[in-house]
């Protein structure tokens, strides 16, 4: 066996890749250009440093390998995955630095994927096995924005297991996860982000963070999405766009927030931005998902323990609905 360096080719799904001494850490921003983002209490940047959904992806001759990080304070969680199932999720206690990974085909032809966690920041350094060597992921790119139910919430039950990567895993795509807990705001940094990715689907999945922090209103909101997508088509006309709405949330569904927004109004609003869209520029690419039936109020005692994030299992009936819901369409419209 024998020990190589992690460099970028083995990282997918990350916007920019941090190169260190002697370790990478993906990112889901520009790093360079994290100054730009909004500094209050620096949260956006500190969920940019999340590499949620994103994957070491390599083929190897081994049947076990170890994957090597710098320590970190917490304990993390990984997975492996084969195509697009899920072979087993590895744990790295507090202050460890080496993940042990077998069952591996060692045919030196399969890609395998170790998903990377979704709750902390990981520096990577060194994978220890034979004829490891770093593949690209071939499949359609699929970008996904969104709140910490797009990130994971802090409940999926694992990195491969939070609904977008749930759906991506069904539907064969190369996922990027751009959903930020409690930062789902429609900053223009992040349309041109997106924009200047190389993407073949997009979803954005919009609303809950607005509601809660009340920082667009019945004003400002519609406008806010329609220049968001705007953006995005500057360099991206013809892909496929789907407009999610939030999913059940029944403290939220009409009680009104600070400015008198409600969830109801949100899935409206929505709606009238696509119809809009689509009738003044003439956009046949771009569609309304009503969330309401990927996560609807007949889930809502068993899978949405807090009124707002869907539990473990929850997060993955949204992926799978989703999956068979949203994406077959957006893949027809390639």
């Amino acid at each position: 066996m024998s020990t190589i360096p992690i460099t970028p080719e083995f990282i997918q799904g990350a916007i920019t890749i941090e190169s260190g001494d002697g370790y990478v850490r993906p990112w889901r921003t520009n790093y360079q250009q994290k100054e730009l983002y909004p500094l209050i209490d620096d949260n956006l940047v500190n969920q940019m440093s999340k590499p949620v959904g994103v994957r070491v992806r390599f083929v190897t001759s081994s049947t076990s390998l170890t994957l090597s990080v710098l320590p970190d304070e917490v304990a993390r969680m990984f997975d492996l995955v084969i195509g697009s199932e899920r072979i087993d999720t590895l744990s790295l206690v507090a202050g460890e630095t080496t993940l042990t990974i077998g069952d591996l085909p060692g045919d030196d032809e399969t890609p395998v994927e170790v998903w990377l966690p979704y709750r902390g920041p990981v520096s990577l350094t060194t994978i220890d096995g034979d004829g490891v060597r770093p593949v690209t992921d071939p499949r359609p790119k699929w970008l996904t924005y969104g709140s910490s139910i797009t990130q994971g919430g802090g409940t999926a039950h694992s990195p491969s297991r939070t609904w977008p990567a749930t759906a991506a895993r069904a539907c064969d795509l190369n996922l990027t996860c751009m959903g930020f807990g409690g930062q789902c705001h429609l900053d223009s940094m992040i349309a041109r982000l997106i924009r200047d990715r190389e993407v073949d689907l997009l979803t954005l999945k919009l609303g809950i963070n607005v509601m809660g922090a009340a920082s667009l209103s019945p004003r400002t909101f519609r406008g806010a999405v329609i220049g968001f997508t705007q953006i995005i088509r500057e360099r991206h006309p013809t892909i496929p766009i789907g407009i999610i709405s939030p999913i059940i949330s029944p403290p939220r569904e009409a009680t009104p927030n600070a400015v008198g927004f409600t969830l109801e109004m949100m899935r409206d609003e929505l709606i009238d931005v696509v119809d809009r869209i689509k009738q003044v520029t003439g956009d046949e690419k771009i569609y309304y998902f009503d969330g309401l039936t990927l996560f609807g109020e007949e889930l809502v005692d068993d899978y949405l323990p807090d009124e707002l994030h869907p539990s473990g299992d929850g997060c993955e009936i949204l992926g799978n609905n989703a999956a068979e819901n949203v994406l077959p369409q957006l893949l027809t419209a390639l």
